[in-house]
């Protein structure tokens, strides 16, 4: 990670951290994520209840990170060298040869709390990897050994606190109980997925190995205060009938909700159990006898005008407060709940015309344009910050739907929460996949198909922790869809328990798919596995090779430019790829092998002979942004005849790889992420390479009128043709085409190539959206950007308010197209960037005579106002003038 944006992130964290703790400590409930001292199991000769009690001394203890995993703690310690950078993760100890022990860890941590009359204190673990005992001051917590990864649990501690407040609690955590043999296949050996757990940690065709994998207390431990009764669980599901618009007043919503209560204590309590919404309360008087668990159902209620949800492109993403507390005697608080809940509904249903599901929003269907999302971070160093930006990137891509991975997690309530904020649907894969639970076979695999088609060990542990999973993530609006698994149902009597009992109790008002490439979803006429192409295409495909028509996984390549690469890949090492076009292989690196570099093949060599690694990086980026642009508009052009959707293999990383990410892992954006931003906007004009047609397309629920369409060619010397205008309309969610520019386009671009402006104005003539792409000579080739002149662009920015710049660039008339440039915001000193940083728009071109403004946010918490702009542009000046100082 760099340096200063490392050592930034951690301050702001702390501050997170402390004001997490101080609003949650208001609401009596704190976290236990600092102070935590760790040892090996193998060095500790005592047991729990000794390593719980005040008198033993861990002192000489490593500090370790929690929540985390083993491995975040031995690198946050120096034992370990950052894994992620360059051969490192080859130096770790794998746990399959060193054994289990290895990585088996005592976790103790002292704290102060003290039981109160009347109040119950718990101690809440939500995710230790794999299995765990839990002692307090001298008591075992847990009766038989705690195990599953994805288990939240609880224990009243009331009567095992120390009554002078100095507590002592030690956690002795096991590693899964299958370690997977990790010998370069998907997921290894496939034995990884005996477990209830990450597949990926075995290694993936995107990932090496997790040493550890990801051993650990990995997600939050808390201490919570309460009165006599606990708030349980509550749900929350909203009902908006009808077929509705984001603008105007409503009809009503209903809500419909619940709550679970407990009452642990040995006498009968009365009280109502309460919760507010738009400033109205809502009660039902309750009577919990000793230690009961009650269910408590609300009677309907109707909300008048509701501000609705909507997906990211379509509407707001208005969040209402929702409070429900638990109340004894008409005034004691005795437990409290805050939700943030957004009212919408999700409809699915079949198009016969596509033979696929597609999803509607408050009535009105979406074309579903969507990322596949690993993890966070590899070794699960989960924050919010890290969610938000990521989450926002993907609103940034213009999508509007996040499929999680079945090798990975059912995702954190932080990962919901930012996904509520900025309108992306949630497609929840379980835990399983087509790789490891044995839908092909595969000789890099321990066990056989049949064999494999029964994994994991544990079927009632599964389900278990499904039923948990879902309670904890089924009030966010976002979560739209729940799946089975990644192309393979899991074993029968799990399918038909999550489909017939599970979830039409837990959560019966979404879609379940039985697996991601389930004919259920998506009509496969094609043979084959249902998914793909993968990798880089020729831009016809796009356009012309009909896929899946709701195509779960559709990717390509996605290398970073130089200044990320630079951050995991050693100078010894920066060796550009060479590709053969005689054999058809790819000579490449060691390091960039081993970081799953896939292949550009001939799509680099077009924009001329690769001079060295940093020459390789920009001109990728060139590549990039065309795929990913030519991805989304290709898919859009078919949006309800071919196609309700499609879903990108994939679009982040949680380790530092060099495939499929339109950000590295990082939180530095390449041009893929702009490619699509552009080609995946709501109201878009586009170009298909193969007939010339000009098409408009509209992912909006309102029809657009008298809008201008300009299209212009431009030479490499600036100079302009205009090829037509016209005004042209478009009704909702659709798409239209116009006309076919090819004949005069190819004319125009014989010699050298030719770039080709398309424009949209409103009445006022200013540009609705615009699109700029760059066309090969008669040979296929792009001679011509490879003699462009140096262009004569004039770039300003200024501060518009703290965390907030805006970035003015303007090209003199009569001056050469300034061509794919990319904004950065960097330290002033170091000429670093800050990272992350947003961008409203990236590797803009600007036309001769015109100007194009970029807003620029940042964290001001996290960097000083110290800043300077960093423009590079493909025929920009090659000198320090391009850095650009930031007015007030």
């Amino acid at each position: 990670m760099p340096q200063l944006f490392y050592k930034s992130f951690k301050t702001i964290l702390s501050l997170v951290i402390l004001l997490t703790f101080n609003i949650a400590h208001a609401q009596t409930s704190y976290e236990l994520n600092s102070g935590w001292m760790c040892a090996p199991i193998k060095e500790v000769k005592a047991d729990g209840y000794k390593l719980s009690s005040q008198s033993f001394n861990t002192q000489s203890w490593m500090p370790a990170t929690v929540p985390g995993t083993v491995l975040t703690s031995l690198l946050n310690n120096k034992k370990v060298p950052d894994p992620f950078y360059g051969m490192n993760n080859e130096h770790i100890p794998d746990i399959y040869k060193a054994g289990a022990d290895y990585y088996t860890y005592w976790f103790v941590k002292e704290f102060k709390e003290v039981a109160t009359a009347n109040n119950q204190v718990y101690l809440n673990f939500r995710g230790v990897n794999y299995s765990c005992d839990i002692y307090l001051n001298g008591h075992k917590l847990n009766e038989a050994l705690q195990t599953g990864m994805f288990l939240r649990f609880s224990f009243n501690i009331t009567p095992y606190l120390n009554k002078k407040g100095n507590n002592k609690l030690a956690v002795l955590v096991h590693p899964p109980n299958v370690l997977g043999n990790a010998n370069g296949g998907q997921g290894g050996d496939g034995t990884i997925a005996r477990n209830v757990g990450l597949q990926y940690t075995a290694g993936w065709d995107w990932i090496q190995p997790v040493r550890d994998r990801n051993t650990g207390i990995w997600d939050k431990v808390t201490v919570q205060k309460t009165g006599a009764v606990k708030i349980t669980d509550t749900h929350v599901i909203t009902l908006v009938p009808g077929k509705r618009q984001p603008d105007g007043p409503q009809q009503p919503a209903t809500l419909k909700v619940d709550a679970e209560l407990s009452n642990p204590t040995t006498s009968i309590i009365k009280g109502a159990i309460i919760y507010e919404i738009a400033g109205k309360s809502i009660s039902k008087s309750v009577v919990l006898k000793p230690n009961a668990i009650v269910q408590v159902k609300f009677d309907n209620y109707t909300l008048p005008n509701p501000k609705l949800w909507w997906p990211n492109g379509y509407g707001s993403q208005y969040l209402y407060d929702v409070k429900v507390r638990f109340v004894v005697n008409g005034e004691n608080v005795s437990d409290e709940q805050a939700l943030k809940v957004g009212v919408r509904e999700i409809q699915s249903e079949w198009n016969e015309h596509t033979g696929s599901r597609q999803i509607a929003v408050n009535g009105q269907k979406v074309f579903i344009k969507g990322g596949n999302w690993i993890v966070s971070d590899a070794i699960l160093r989960l924050s919010d910050l890290r969610y938000d930006a990521e989450v926002r990137f993907h609103r940034d891509m213009n999508l509007n739907l996040i499929r999680v991975w079945g090798g990975g997690m059912i995702e954190r309530p932080e990962f919901y929460n930012a996904c509520d904020k900025y309108g992306l649907l949630v497609f929840q894969d379980l835990w399983g996949s087509g790789d490891c639970n044995g839908r092909w076979v595969d000789p890099m695999k321990l066990d056989d198909q049949w064999t494999r088609r029964k994994y994991p060990d544990d079927h009632g542990l599964f389900l278990r922790s499904a039923r948990d999973q879902i309670k904890m993530v089924r009030n966010h609006a976002s979560l739209a869809i729940w799946c089975g698994g990644n192309e393979i149902t899991p074993p029968e009597d799990i399918l038909i328990a999550l489909r017939d009992t599970i979830l039409p109790k837990l959560d019966n008002t979404r879609w379940f798919v039985d697996y991601s490439n389930s004919e259920n979803m998506s009509r496969n006429e094609l043979g084959g596995n249902g998914d793909g192409p993968y990798g880089i295409q020729p831009l016809s495909v796009f356009w012309e090779h009909k896929t899946y028509p709701f195509n779960s996984e559709v990717g390509s390549v996605g290398v970073g430019d130089y200044e990320s690469l630079k951050r995991f890949i050693p100078a010894a090492n920066m060796s550009a790829p060479i590709y053969n076009e005689d054999t058809r292989k790819t000579k490449t690196d060691s390091v960039w092998d081993y970081h799953k570099y896939i292949g550009y093949d001939t799509s680099i060599s077009k924009y001329g002979k690769v001079k060295s690694a940093e020459d390789f990086a920009a001109k990728a980026q060139l590549v990039n942004y065309d795929q990913y642009r030519g991805l989304a508009e290709g898919f859009t052009s078919h949006m309800w005849d071919w196609y309700t959707g499609f879903i990108i293999w994939k679009t982040q990383n949680p380790w530092t790889a060099m495939r499929g990410q339109m950000y590295d892992y990082y939180l530095d954006p390449n041009a893929c992420l702009y490619g699509l931003h552009n080609g995946s906007e709501p109201v878009h004009v586009m170009y298909n390479p193969v007939n010339g047609m000009v098409m408009l397309a509209n992912n909006t629920f309102k029809a657009r009128r008298n809008m201008m369409l300009v299209i212009k060619a431009y030479d490499m010397a600036g100079k302009d043709s205009l090829l037509t205008q016209v005004f042209v309309d478009i009704v909702p969610t659709t798409t239209k085409k116009i006309l076919s520019v090819k004949k005069i386009l190819d004319e125009l671009g014989a010699k050298e190539g030719v770039f080709l402006s398309l424009q949209l104005l409103d009445t006022d003539k200013k540009v609705i959206t615009d699109n700029l792409y760059w066309m090969p000579d008669a040979k296929g080739e792009f001679t011509g950007l490879q003699k462009m002149k140096t262009n004569g662009l004039i770039s300003t920015a200024k501060y518009l308010q703290s965390g907030k710049i805006e970035v003015t660039l303007s090209n003199p008339q009569n001056k050469v197209l300034a061509f794919f440039n990319r904004i950065s915001l960097v330290d002033a000193n170091t000429k670093v960037r800050i990272l992350p940083a947003f961008y409203s728009n990236n590797y803009v071109s600007v036309l001769p005579g015109q100007q194009k403004k970029i807003i620029v946010d940042y964290n001001p918490v996290l960097f000083s106002k110290n800043l300077m702009i960093d423009v590079d542009g493909w025929n920009g000046t090659s000198n320090a003038s391009h850095i650009i100082t930031i007015e007030n």
